[in-house]
């Protein structure tokens, strides 16, 4: 008998048995998800974006039976792309209620992740890191064109390496997004990584590079997103950050928003929500992180217009 576990963007995570002799395949338990959730409520798909460079870019899609693709919708869309790490389309109970609301949900699939191999890493590191920026931004011009998402309702999430993501597509492409939630994001990465005293800086060089090289100096600077704020409009904002958080400091989100707020040209909300007694992963406390993601969502979908019908669908 073989166990294994089975999970997708619809899918609750699944333990099955296969007996490899017979081929009997024995369900023996799956995660219980609370509020009447049925997984044959719900669609999933993978797409590919082509990025300006013809790169061909996965995306993980998912949304409720129902959802048409007429381009009026509102789509929230999450990324990462750093230190080779691949974000799994697995399943997120919390993601639920955003499609029961007529959303869509997206995972890109970006350059500095690893899902398609040692060389997708490669081509979203150091001197070639914009690409992984970039590839976010062609794919959600890719799913707007298809009609997933109205152009002026899409969001963007990302936390940590995936927070400098979400402050370098907010200076590259503002326009393409109505709300940014961004999580202990590193933000002002030339300052942090001319600091040697900080215990992970030397060890970062590898995936950054080092700024003491006026290559990397110069290429750094020029997607930093504290160094690259501007005098332009910006999209809504909800920055997180944690007291204690010992990987990126608190202080980094707060000057940039204090840098953001002195440049910005617009009134969209602009929200800088720092934990008091949370680190890098947020409150150990069992069920504050529920009503974490509760307070950023009730931001995001206040900006993105979303309002519940009977039906479930979004109005």
């Amino acid at each position: 008998w073989l166990r294994y576990t089975y999970t997708s963007l619809t899918t609750p995570s699944t333990t099955y048995e296969l007996n490899i002799v017979s081929g009997e395949l024995r369900l023996l338990k799956e995660s219980p998800v609370l509020g009447g959730f049925d997984k044959r409520n719900y669609v999933t798909e993978r797409q590919w974006a082509t990025a300006r460079d013809g790169v061909r870019i996965p995306v993980s899609i998912v949304y409720r039976k129902g959802f048409v693709k007429d381009g009026r919708a509102a789509l929230l869309q999450y990324g990462y792309g750093s230190y080779g790490l691949s974000v799994d389309p697995h399943f997120d109970s919390t993601i639920i209620s955003l499609l029961d609301r007529g959303m869509a949900y997206a995972i890109a699939h970006i350059r500095g992740g690893q899902e398609m191999g040692r060389r997708w890493y490669e081509d979203g590191k150091l001197l070639k890191k914009k690409n992984t920026f970039t590839d976010f931004i062609d794919v959600t011009n890719y799913l707007v064109r298809q009609g997933y998402a109205a152009p002026d309702r899409v969001a963007a999430m990302g936390g940590s390496a995936g927070g400098l993501l979400m402050g370098a597509i907010a200076n590259m492409a503002p326009s393409s997004y109505r709300v940014i939630v961004s999580q202990v994001p590193f933000v002002d990465i030339v300052t942090t990584m001319l600091d040697e005293s900080i215990p992970l800086t030397t060890n970062e060089f590898d995936e950054w590079g080092n700024p003491k090289d006026p290559i990397y100096y110069d290429y750094m600077l020029s997607y930093s997103p504290y160094d690259q704020l501007r005098a332009t409009s910006y999209p809504a904002m909800f920055i997180g950050t944690g007291l204690w958080d010992s990987q990126v400091q608190y202080w980094e989100p707060a000057k940039y928003v204090g840098r953001l707020r002195d440049r910005r040209l617009d009134n969209n909300l602009l929200v800088l929500r720092t934990q008091m007694e949370a680190g890098h992963g947020g409150s150990s406390a069992r069920f504050q992180v529920y009503r974490d993601i509760s307070e950023y969502y009730s931001f995001m979908l206040n900006q993105l217009d979303v309002a519940t019908g009977g039906d479930g669908l979004s109005r």
